[in-house]
């Protein structure tokens, strides 16, 4: 494989935008103070990624190992020859990058899912390896934390003709919970399910042994390998982010060091995804009826990485941890992964994101929680393409209890707790101490007998029923005090959760003298659903710039009962939780019953089946509330997405060619070759279920592949078309037989009534008989959009380029220069370390001055100009002494842009990576192109005004310029009262 091939698999090294030196002290060299390439972990570990694909991705390129990447449909043998050998010489690699600063205590190697180690560093050497030939990037540790009678029913599951009445219960697929560990005992857990089926060895064994599974029970504190069944699978503990047991005896004795349970969130979307059929449910002599798994039939296998706090409220881990048992799950070989784990709202090439990019290359889907932060806009987190990001909704089953005030009001609220209270005195809780009721702040005198109001916030929902019965208290209404869900949780005393409005009415009638209050049991009510959840976090995406729509889709997070472990919920074996993290689980399951019906389908092609069949109607036929930015596709239909007709199918090399505009994750020489290999670097012509353009300039066209895996026949398409945007589809009907595939496009453009930087939604389907294959349109219309550089040849000539108006209105176009490249001449010597660092072996140091009023700044190295077949680097930093940017390709064609650059002296280092003797002699080219407009060698050409919709014309044409140079220049584009963007124009006269 050439160097320039390998780039396909390769990621740029990230640098932050803190990045910073420290030069050495003397009279004639000035200091300027920084703080180092690589932001301070605060853990002292490091995660490292080196330039060799993972296990899953390796094709055999290097002499003397060979390929270890799985066929399509098949999993890799981390026991085999190759594999083995293979995961030997990445160690030796992470060994050796290790040593080249010095050593430092390595805690992980990453070997299937992702290349590299975790180690304990000392920031000099997090800095020091972070400029290493051949690693990709350096990440400090950072800690993530959980998002957190039947789901079947409401989601047809259980309905004649359903998926499960078809025979598909996940049957065989196995299910990997990255979370909280697991509390094995656990009626879900159980492989005993047959004959007299209880946890008790007289149940018959229902389940046998998957051939090829390669996981293991890891034992440890109160917990043995026979903990483990053929139900459960597989469990395994990560801790080296806490500083392995005994840091976790230090910072949580009372965790388990080991897979078992202590918080329940684990346990609970264990059990969400995959628990057993029928489990019954009771919680403090409550039958709360039978529960079941997404996918009864699937088995588990639990990967804890999240540590709990004592009272159980909140879990958290490391990245190094979540990241490793990532690894390991993709080595053990599981189907499926559930990660109801907080992630990033702006990056897209997290460590964790890496893992699961190459986890879904290798046929693993994956689940993730879309994150608790609504109902805010763009608050979604987990925005890559390769992941499922999951909306919370509610569901058809309310328990609905009353607040009978004594003047007569009534509030309908949400209860479980059947025993009911009152009539008694009413009090506000911060009449009594806390208005939020904190454990041990309420004062016994105010509350004893009475029925408190507690607000809702910052505590636990059960936490401050527990403070009201610890008081003396008989009853509680929980309120809101902003809009948010309602829970009918297990309180300690008799409850009903009220929205902010009769909280509001509530909370004041309680201030008044004489108040009383009686509040009724709870009533299992069936209500209108789905809803979207108040706390779950909505679109559009901060990452990728609105060109994904995120979430991909809703499934039930609000108030679902599952099975938990009891230390961390007050001894229950079975509790209702809500969040994102209990919608995520339910897609995992599902997508673990469509893997059983179409074991040959990719990740992708089930992904795009749920979204494609989605629902955005509730039970009663109207619509959800809200959008795609709240919902995704809308609320996932099981039974629909197994037979959707048409599918949207991606890969790999799809998911980096998406990566190039939308994250600094691929290298510039990355994104050419896959663009010279055929692959559209727009990241909205990604072959996504949805379509989204964060900025639509008048006019774009996007292209779309979808493959029939339904019967054969002509689908034939309709659009439901955004306000202010016409949408022509070419063709318009699609002949295809099973198993064939075909694309489209679709071309959007602005009419009259466009209304420009504001988002508009509509849809695009495909239908033949029952089939209905239905994508979301997500549109966000921009005033202008032209190319970001032209390029022209000679001392006199003309270009032309095309600019696209989404307004109407004036627009002027302004020349900016050209400006003649300043030319220095330079030696640098071979670096035989290949490891830059400022004033390091084999750096060249240049001072280049760039001029206040600059608009741009460019600096760069060119082939023709070294003296041989020479590789060299440039890094440029801004005067104050933080890092401005970086160029390492495998030539000596660097290049680094400043946008708006600040003035003063640049320190810009050439770096002999790789010369062909001893040095190199090269040219280094800087320009720098004014902020204001004019020019003595450029003329600019273009319409005096903008019609929407419009394509127009501007020319450029330059005269007089000097022979054997470089010239840089720009064109401005402004309306009537700012700059809207700027083409860079470049011309050649070597």
């Amino acid at each position: 494989m050439t160097k320039r091939m390998k780039r396909i698999l390769i990621f740029a090294v990230v640098l932050v935008a803190t990045l910073a030196i420290v030069m050495p002290t003397s009279a004639d060299t000035p200091t300027f103070e920084a703080a180092g390439f690589v932001e301070e972990s605060p853990n002292g570990i490091y995660i490292v990624r080196l330039i060799d694909e993972p296990v899953v991705a390796y094709e055999g390129n290097i002499k003397g190992f060979k390929a270890t990447k799985p066929a399509d449909g098949k999993k890799i043998d981390p026991f085999s020859t190759a594999v083995t050998r293979y995961v030997g010489y990445l160690d030796s690699k992470h060994d050796e990058a290790l040593g080249k600063v010095g050593g430092g205590r390595k805690v992980y190697d990453f070997r299937y899912s992702i290349n590299g180690f975790a180690a304990e560093l000392t920031l000099d050497q997090a800095n020091k390896l972070s400029l290493l030939k051949g690693v990709m990037s350096v990440e400090p540790d950072q800690m993530y934390t959980v998002d957190t009678v039947t789901t079947p029913d409401f989601l047809g599951l259980t309905a004649t003709g359903g998926l499960w009445d078809m025979g598909y219960t996940g049957e065989d697929v196995i299910i990997g919970i990255v979370d909280s560990g697991i509390w094995p005992e656990s009626f879900s857990f159980s492989d005993r399910t047959g004959t007299n089926g209880n946890d008790t060895k007289d149940g018959k064994l229902d389940y046998q042994q998957i051939p090829g599974w390669h996981g293991k029970c890891t034992p440890g504190e109160d917990f043995t390998a026979s903990d483990c069944n053929q139900k459960l699978i597989g469990a395994q503990y990560f801790n080296a982010g806490y500083g392995g047991d005994a840091g976790i005896d230090a910072d949580r004795p009372w965790e388990f060091n080991s897979p078992r349970d202590y918080n329940g969130h684990g346990t609970h979307t264990a059990s969400t995804a995959g628990g057993n059929n029928g489990v019954p449910a009771e919680v403090s002599g409550v039958d709360l009826g039978t529960i079941s798994g997404m996918a009864p039939r699937a088995r588990i296998a639990a990967y804890k990485a999240l540590w709990s706090n004592e009272d159980g409220t909140q879990s958290s881990g490391f990245t190094v941890d979540l990241v490793a048992a990532i690894d390991q799950a993709v080595a053990d070989g599981v189907d499926v992964i559930n990660y109801s784990i907080s992630g990033s709202t702006t990056l897209m090439n997290t460590s964790v994101a890496i893992s699961y990019l190459y986890a879904a290359d290798a046929g693993v889907f994956v689940a993730s929680s879309a994150g608790n932060n609504g109902p805010g806009a763009s608050t979604v987190a987990h925005n890559t393409p390769w992941q499922t990001t999951v909306a919370a909704g509610t569901h058809d089953r309310f328990y609905s209890g009353m607040v009978y005030l004594g003047d007569g009001s009534d509030y309908e609220g949400a209860s479980i707790d059947s025993r009911g209270v009152g009539p008694a005195d009413l009090v506000y809780a911060g009449d009594a101490g806390d208005a939020l009721c904190a454990i041990g702040s309420l004062d016994p005198a105010v509350v004893t007998g009475k029925i408190v109001v507690c607000d809702r916030g910052i505590y636990a929902r059960v936490d401050k029923s527990y403070a009201v019965m610890e008081a003396g208290g008989i009853g509680m209404v929980l309120a809101n005090v902003t809009p948010a869900s309602l829970n009918a949780d297990l309180h300690y005393v008799p409850s009903v959760h009220v929205d902010d409005v009769a909280g509001a009415a509530i909370r004041a009638y309680a201030q008044t003298a004489g108040a009383t209050a009686t509040l009724t049991g709870g009533i299992l009510a069936s209500i209108e659903a789905p809803q979207v959840a108040a706390f779950s976090s909505r679109g559009p995406a901060l990452a990728g710039a609105g060109d994904l729509l995120k979430p991909d889709i809703m499934a039930p997070g609000v108030d679902v009962l599952a099975a938990v472990a009891p230390p961390g919920n007050n001894g229950r074996n079975f509790d209702f939780y809500s969040g994102t993290s209990m919608s995520s689980p339910h897609i995992a399951g599902i997508a673990a019953l469509l893997k059983d019906a179409h074991p040959d389908w990719s990740p992708m092609m089930i992904k795009s089946a749920l979204m494609t069949t989605a629902s955005t109607t509730t039970n009663l036929g109207n619509p959800i509330s809200g959008g795609y930015f709240d919902y995704g596709a809308g609320q996932v239909v099981p039974n629909s997405a197994f037979d959707p007709g048409l599918v949207y199918d991606a890969g790999f090399y799809d998911w980096l060619a998406f990566l190039c505009e939308t994250s600094d994750a691929v290298s510039a020489g990355t994104c050419n070759a896959l663009a010279s290999m055929g692959y559209s670097l727009d990241p909205s012509d990604l072959n996504y279920p949805s379509i989204s353009i964060g900025a639509l300039p008048g006019s774009q066209t996007v292209t779309r592949t979808v493959t029939n895996v339904g019967t054969p026949g002509t689908y034939h398409v309709s659009v439901d078309a955004p306000a202010g945007i016409d949408v022509t589809v070419d063709p318009a009907s699609l002949t295809l037989g099973t198993g064939e595939s075909a694309s489209y496009t679709v071309t959007f453009t602005g009419n009259a009534s466009i209304v420009a930087n504001a988002w508009t939604f509509g849809s695009l389907t495909w239908s033949k008989g029952p089939y209905e294959v239905t994508s979301p349109i997500s549109l966000y219309p921009v005033a202008l959009a032209a190319p970001a550089e032209v390029a022209g040849l000679g001392a006199d000539g003309s270009l032309d380029f095309e600019v696209t108006f989404g307004y109407t209105g004036d627009y002027t176009a302004a020349p900016h220069g050209l400006v003649a490249a300043t030319m220095t001449a330079g030696n640098v010597l071979d670096d035989p370390t290949d490891s830059f660092a400022p004033f390091g072996p084999g750096t060249t140091l240049h001072f280049i001055t760039i001029p206040a009023g600059s608009a741009y700044a460019r600096f760069s190295l060119f082939d023709a100009y070294t003296d041989g077949n020479d590789d060299l680097d440039l890094y440029v930093f801004y005067p104050t002494g933080t890092f401005a940017g970086g160029s390492g390709s495998g030539t000596s064609a660097e290049q680094v842009d400043v946008l708006f650059p600040m003035a003063g002296d640049y320190y810009v280092f050439v770096h002999g990576w790789g010369t062909d003797g001893p040095d190199a002699n090269y040219t280094l080219f800087s320009w720098a192109v004014p902020a204001a407009p004019g020019s003595t060698n450029m003329t600019v050409t273009a319409p005096a005004a903008a019609t929407v919709g419009a394509t127009q014309t501007v020319t450029v044409d330059w005269f007089g310029l000097a022979a054997g140079t470089k010239y840089l220049g720009a064109v401005s584009h402004s309306d009537a009262s700012s700059l809207l963007d700027l083409t860079l124009i470049s011309v050649d006269t070597d």
